[in-house]
């Protein structure tokens, strides 16, 4: 049976096109000789290499496929005019996503995140020694290639901050200078930066807006002075657990700088929304996500089925004081805020092609983690109480020099 599997999953692996296409614009065939400023919108797919048989499927999983290959249409934008023009600064990304760091003439920041993923520096050297990095490659088809515009709309409802997210299709353009072939003629999502020296919040009384760790560093400077405002805190992890965005570690994160009376209050800003609706299936994929050997990787279904997962460093260093009563009345407020008619319109924001494939089971799977959304929040705080607090520095903070009480506690003194 072991020698039947092995054979099963290379099959499966052998499957995957060898030619393949990413932002595929649909009735045009020479893309590089169209003069793009004659339109102001394409019909585009997002990629065709999560394409699959019925024997990959069973083997690494249904999850998104047909959403990435499924044209849509979607808005031209250059960045000389693109809210009155923007430069760019310069490049960014993780490990799996090129981006482009952007300032407009008032010095707002944004960013251009690919919608394509580039998970090469996730692969580790055995699974190319064996040949097996498509599994990692491949696994990027359960993102929901679309997922960030929805997820603006829920959060924007449910009052969490959010840096929201709009889909654009990039043209090869002189105000791309040196990074054209990178990432001139793609499919981006364009939202606003982490950090800024400005205000693009509705917020009042800001002065900047900084990355977590800045506002650790902000910490040592301003001590006591500097709190974080637990309530949205708890709202946003809680609003992650209903739309199972289970990716959620410290660099993640913005902080919105509020000036008040007696100090400041650090407002939470969630970003990068690539793993919300995360959706596992197939034999591989269902190994790899078992509780004992990634226990972070949390699917989205109706219910949670392994919340230590979900509970991160991140959390206990910024959340382990917090009440427990703060949890139920956030958890409470967001199940009144996060009606049936706000999660179906927030669905219907994706166009009928893009609906009709996944819509209806995200929209059951969201009331479902929302009606339960108590339980999860006591369970949150249940768990938390019973995890150290961290020994090391939170991921993105390596190299601060935190003493011993802010290396483990946001809080501790």
């Amino acid at each position: 049976m072991l020698v039947l599997f092995i054979i099963v999953l290379y099959w499966s692996l052998n499957s995957t096109p060898e030619n393949f296409k990413t932002s595929t614009v649909v009735n045009l065939d020479t893309i590089d000789s169209i003069n793009f400023k004659d339109y102001d919108s394409l019909t585009i797919a997002a990629s065709t290499l999560y394409k699959a048989n019925d024997l990959k499927k069973l083997m690494q999983g249904e999850h998104y496929r047909d959403a990435w290959s499924t044209p849509i249409k979607v808005k031209v934008a250059f960045l000389d005019t693109l809210l009155g023009g923007l430069t760019v600064i310069e490049e960014g990304g993780g490990n799996q996503t090129k981006s482009l760091k952007l300032e407009d003439s008032i010095g707002n920041k944004y960013t251009l995140r690919s919608v394509n993923k580039t998970p090469a520096p996730l692969v580790p050297e055995f699974a190319k020694t064996l040949g097996l990095e498509n599994i990692i490659v491949d696994g990027i088809s359960a993102q929901h290639p679309y997922a960030a515009t929805v997820v603006a709309s829920l959060a924007e409802a449910a009052h969490v901050q959010h840096t929201a997210p709009k889909l654009y299709f990039i043209p090869k353009q002189d105000a791309l200078k040196d990074y054209n072939d990178t990432y001139g003629n793609k499919l981006f999502l364009f939202e606003h930066e982490t950090e800024s020296s400005t205000n693009w919040t509705s917020i009042k009384n800001v002065t900047e807006i900084v990355e977590t760790d800045d506002l650790q560093l902000l910490k040592l400077e301003r001590g006591k002075t500097l709190k974080i405002d637990e309530h949205a805190l708890v709202r946003a992890r809680l609003f992650d657990l209903v739309i199972g965005d289970w990716d959620r570690h410290a660099k993640q994160w913005g902080w919105i700088i509020k000036e008040e009376q007696n100090g400041q209050v650090a407002i939470p800003l969630p970003a990068d929304r690539d793993n919300a609706f995360f959706n596992i299936s197939g034999i591989i994929p269902s190994i790899l996500a078992n509780k004992n050997v990634t226990p972070e990787m949390r699917p989205f279904d109706k219910d949670i089925d392994y919340m230590p997962g979900l509970i991160h460093d991140f959390d206990v260093y910024f959340l382990k004081s917090t009440e427990e009563a703060v949890f139920i009345e956030e958890a409470q407020q967001l199940q009144h805020l996060l009606t049936d008619s706000v999660i179906e319109n927030a669905l219907r924001l994706w166009p009928s092609q893009l609906y009709d494939l996944d819509g209806k089971t995200i929209e059951n799977k969201l009331k479902s983690r929302r009606d339960e959304l108590l339980i999860y929040a006591k369970a949150f705080k249940r768990i938390l109480n019973e995890k150290e607090y961290p020994s090391k520095p939170l991921k993105g903070s390596e190299d601060l020099e935190l003493n011993g009480h802010y290396l483990k506690c946001f809080e501790c003194y």
